[in-house]
């Protein structure tokens, strides 16, 4: 099999191996889906496997940023992972993942994220479950009562994509979010020509759509840097109270929002899970925030076969919101990581889980205790790609 990228002009080649790996792409929603995506065909990040001239695999290395305590790493996001159905059960499609690996690090993304179709394949190639985009069930009576003050408001287009990106990353780099990822202005431009409705704000942005027959609300996106503006865009979705029952709202598990509720009872959550890879440990390391206060210095030893830059003896520090992995000679009180682990840890999975659940081994020395507070994280998503 032959991976190349594929060129601008290209876009129907990936049309019919997705929809028989995916469904069917009618030719509305296969318009609609253009604007978005064909940034990613403009700058050489979506490939095809060939053989005999015919598509056989695709893949794509989407260009993003993914917030970790309030600091953005460039990430690879790796999406439209396909086999065509005749040549399944050949490896074409580890083939593919391990080449999407190595082009996220000739791209230099430290990071690289992916929705799975299957645990197995991603695992064997050093991604592991690292958070969720999560969707909550709300009832629009209760966002109607959500008392807010009126806000300059306007409705954003193409050529406001640059401000849309500024706006949502202060959002979550105020928040000190872990998990969402930013776009490229490019991107934006090719969302904003999109179906949903949007609205911004000085220090907020909101998106939803229309759904199940207009009885009920999907909000997409909403995100504010104050409580004022939160409060406010979160009243426009409930001002729809009249027509839609229920808001269908991707939204992080511990929004706000849920705490502004008059009542509050049990909640129907969808949780959608997304894996991480560490790509460049070092620089992945470097670029991510930590909390302020929280200090650590552990001996690790990473066994990384797939990327052997990574695999070796370090030395961990992390003081003052900032972290380094140096390299460092061997030692036999060091922390054992291996990919998996070694991302499910950037994640904030808990040590205790990584042990019990065989990710993570040594470091019985006391060196280890550091690593739970200065990793802590719930990350999630608003984005599926």
């Amino acid at each position: 099999m032959d991976i190349r990228a594929l060129a601008s002009g290209e876009t129907d080649a990936v049309r019919d191996i997705r929809g028989r790996a995916f469904g069917p792409v009618s030719d509305e929603l296969w318009r609609r889906r253009l604007p978005a995506v064909r940034p990613s065909f403009d700058t050489g990040r979506q490939f095809a496997g060939f053989e005999d001239g015919a598509v056989v695999a695709t893949g794509a290395v989407h260009e993003m940023t993914q917030w970790w305590h309030g600091r953005a790493v460039s990430l690879g996001g790796v999406s439209g992972v396909a086999v065509a159905p005749e040549e399944r059960g050949r490896g074409l499609g580890r083939r593919m993942v391990a080449d999407l690996l190595e082009r996220c690090a000739a791209f230099e993304h430290p990071l690289a994220m992916l929705y799975p179709a299957t645990t197995p394949l991603y695992r064997s190639l050093g991604w592991e479950h690292a958070g969720a985009q999560h969707h909550v069930e709300i009832p629009t009576e209760a966002l109607r009562t959500v008392a807010a003050e009126r806000i300059p408001v306007r409705r954003p287009g193409p050529e406001d994509a640059a401000e849309v990106a500024a706006v949502i990353g202060r959002a979550h780099a105020s928040a000190l979010d872990c998990g969402p990822v930013g776009w490229t202005e490019a991107r934006w431009r090719g969302a904003l020509t999109g179906d949903d409705y949007v609205h911004l704000a000085g220090d907020g942005f909101l998106s939803y759509r229309w759904a199940d027959g207009n009885g009920a609300m999907e909000v997409t996106r909403l995100v504010a840097s104050s409580e004022a503006t939160l409060r406010a865009l979160w009243a426009i979705v409930g001002s729809g109270s009249s027509t839609a029952e229920t808001v269908r709202a991707c939204v992080p598990p511990m929004d706000p929002v849920l705490w502004m509720l008059g009542e509050r009872t049990y909640e129907t959550v969808h949780r959608s899970q997304w894996m991480l890879r560490v790509v460049d440990a070092p620089a992945a390391i470097a670029a991510r925030g930590y909390p302020v206060g929280v200090t650590a210095g552990v001996p690790l030893r990473i066994d990384d076969p797939q990327r052997p830059a990574n695999t070796g003896d370090w030395r961990l520090e992390i003081g003052d919101g900032e972290g380094r992995l140096e390299r460092s000679a061997a030692r036999a009180d060091a922390v054992r990581l291996g990919p998996r682990g070694l991302a499910a840890l950037y994640a904030g999975v808990p040590v205790p889980t990584l042990r019990r659940a065989g990710l993570m081994a040594g470091g019985d020395g006391g060196d280890a205790a550091g690593l739970a507070a200065a990793f802590a994280a719930t990350p999630f998503s608003l984005d599926f790609f």
